[in-house]
């Protein structure tokens, strides 16, 4: 009753519940649509109700007793803001299969100039590494880098979110506020999913692009706007340009020039080095045929896909060497 009424921005649901079950309550959740991060909480034992519950789509479990800090920092990781501003590098995994290398040369090629750049690929192939990796190459290194998921804002707080507001533009704007473009100003603003970018917005972003300056909402006053983009699809943009669900001055202006992140399974000699990379910070390391389940699978949701599936091997194995018993897909 409460979730059909009211909006909430996480559920943390024990598996029983008074009445029920927390797995059923995340099944109907997914039935009904409700687009709400989902965490299981389960007794150390109940490992098969943590391995369903990620599963079917919970995006973390927890095993009682939980701790405060705990809760804390994955509260932080799931509900992240519409953008995010990186002001110092993060350890960025290095790839070693020749295509995603192909990848990262071409990062580093087009790192020190100012020219926008579209990273295409599927969902969870690391097109933000890619991002992140031309900025922190630049000369715009020390400077910030601000991400922001397109699909992710609401259509009629787009031109606020990216342009700030002034006082008084709306109801309950009641101060200055900044945009993503005035927390990216001398750095970098990479726009991810910017085929979701709404109708009404593109034009306003093309202006910025052509003319280097921006207007916050209520304000005929020109901001400068020195910074640089970055942008990134998993979608077909010359397909939805087709539709008229994407400008066509737009898509030539930010397509100049193109980056393509393969899929996983396109460069499966970065599978091992990747799954240790994510096993670190659990201690565990992998057998010699779990690493081979890993290489034999094709990996649909790419990088994501088997973080996910590691986690779920780190619940399951209570020992410090993962074996292919404890790999599922």
């Amino acid at each position: 009753k409460l979730l059909r009424k009211e909006l909430f921005d996480l559920i943390l649901s024990d598996v029983r519940l008074p009445q029920g079950d927390g797995i059923h309550l995340l099944e109907w959740i997914i039935k009904e649509k409700v687009d709400i991060p989902f965490v299981i909480m389960t007794e150390y034992a109940s490992v098969t109700d943590a391995v369903k519950a990620i599963k079917l789509g919970a995006k973390d479990y927890l095993s009682k007793p939980v701790f405060h800090e705990q809760v804390v920092e994955m509260v932080k990781e799931l509900l992240k803001p519409v953008s995010t501003v990186r002001s110092k590098e993060k350890e960025l995994f290095k790839r070693i299969s020749p295509k995603a290398k192909e990848a990262e040369h071409l990062a580093e090629l087009v790192a020190p100039s100012d020219i926008s750049v579209l990273i295409l690929g599927a969902n969870g192939t690391g097109k933000e590494s890619v991002a992140r990796s031309i900025h922190f190459h630049s000369n715009r290194k020390d400077k910030p880098f601000v991400a922001v998921n397109c699909g992710a804002i609401p259509h009629e707080l787009a031109a606020s979110t990216f342009f700030g507001h002034a006082k008084g533009a709306f109801t309950g704007a009641d101060s200055d506020k900044g945009g993503c473009f005035e927390a990216a100003n001398g750095g970098t603003l990479f726009l991810d999913e910017i085929g979701d970018l709404p109708i009404s917005i593109q034009p306003k972003l093309l202006h910025v692009l052509e003319e280097q300056c921006y207007s916050k909402v209520g304000s005929p006053k020109k901001i400068k706007c020195n910074t640089r983009f970055l942008f990134a699809t998993n979608a077909d943009l010359q397909h939805l340009v087709d539709q008229g669900l994407f400008r066509s001055d737009l898509f030539y202006r930010i397509s100049i020039l193109p980056i393509e992140v393969p899929p996983l399974r396109e460069r499966k000699t970065d599978i091992p080095q990747l799954a240790r990379h994510f096993l670190k910070p659990y201690k565990k390391d992998l057998s010699s045929s779990s690493v081979q389940k890993l290489l034999d699978y094709h990996w649909p949701g790419n990088v994501r896909e088997l973080k996910n599936c590691l986690l779920r091997a780190c619940i399951i194995s209570t020992k410090e060497m993962i074996h292919d018993g404890c790999i599922s897909f």
